[in-house]
């Protein structure tokens, strides 16, 4: 549809060189598809970035870690731009920049063990109430 519309546009203005509504619906179009690109692309890249910032800057000694590499490791020292991590049963010891920290399984493991809770305690809540309902029926049978 678009491109039928951008075929049509030359043919469609008029013959005096004037300006036409055409232009003005040519401008709004691009207008339009720069706002789409933006919300679909780039927005959502800037806010994947934000979170992974925040990821790696959030790495404390003790963390277990995998980096963009693909080596596994337990982090050592923490520095403003590096990190040196332990790898291995024999504990070699590896200097990585920041940026090259892919995940952080510790805090991925923490974030689930807490999300397990907090559906064991919705579960937990939920067959209190039943229980509740039970005797209130109960206790209402019986009078």
């Amino acid at each position: 549809m678009l491109l039928n519309y951008l075929c049509m546009a030359p043919a469609g203005g008029s013959a005096e060189g004037g300006a036409t509504g055409g232009s003005w619906q040519m401008i709004a179009l691009l207008a339009v598809m720069f706002v789409v690109m933006y919300f679909l692309m780039i927005r959502p890249q800037k806010k994947k970035q934000a979170e992974e910032q925040k990821l790696r800057d959030s790495v404390q000694i003790g963390d277990e870690i995998t980096t963009i590499g693909g080596i596994n490791g337990r982090v050592v020292t923490v520095k403003e731009d590096s990190i040196v991590i332990e790898t291995g049963a024999d504990r070699t010891k590896m200097k990585l920049m920041r940026w090259g920290i892919q995940t952080n399984n510790t805090a991925n493991d923490r974030a689930a063990q807490e999300k397990a809770a907090l559906d064991a305690a919705k579960a937990a809540e939920k067959e209190e109430k039943k229980a509740g309902k039970r005797r209130s029926k109960k206790s209402d049978t019986e009078e």
